[in-house]
């Protein structure tokens, strides 16, 4: 077991709220699940299936997403939008994070390991 290992529980609670953010941020543009899952790894983000489908239905429930099926492929997809709810968390969330980015920042300031 390396050293990391140790943090992974650590590791995934910051992540779980990096992921919020970057879906409401995606999803200014409708997309549908396996999509997104692309397109948050293509932007660093490392999430799976299992993360990513009850993430997307929970903000949807609680009204930052909206959704509409897509029944005119040959597989129906279930597309996400963020919602004006969702864009004024996001843009919350947005603002606190880099507030929070300044405050470890400067925690970090000038130290050496």
């Amino acid at each position: 077991m390396n050293g990391r290992d140790d943090f992974d529980p650590q590791l995934l609670e910051l992540r779980r709220g990096t992921i919020v953010l970057a879906c409401l941020h995606l999803l200014r543009h409708a997309g549908y699940g396996y999509g997104l899952l692309e397109d948050l790894a293509r932007h660093g983000f490392a999430a799976d299936a299992n993360t990513l489908y009850p993430l997307l239905r929970r903000l949807e429930k609680q009204g930052y997403l909206t959704s509409e099926w897509n029944t005119e492929e040959t597989r129906p997809r279930k597309f996400y939008l963020t919602s004006a709810s969702g864009l004024r968390l996001a843009d919350t969330l947005t603002t606190e994070w880099a507030a929070l980015t300044g405050a470890i920042a400067s925690l970090t300031h000038g130290r050496t390991e």
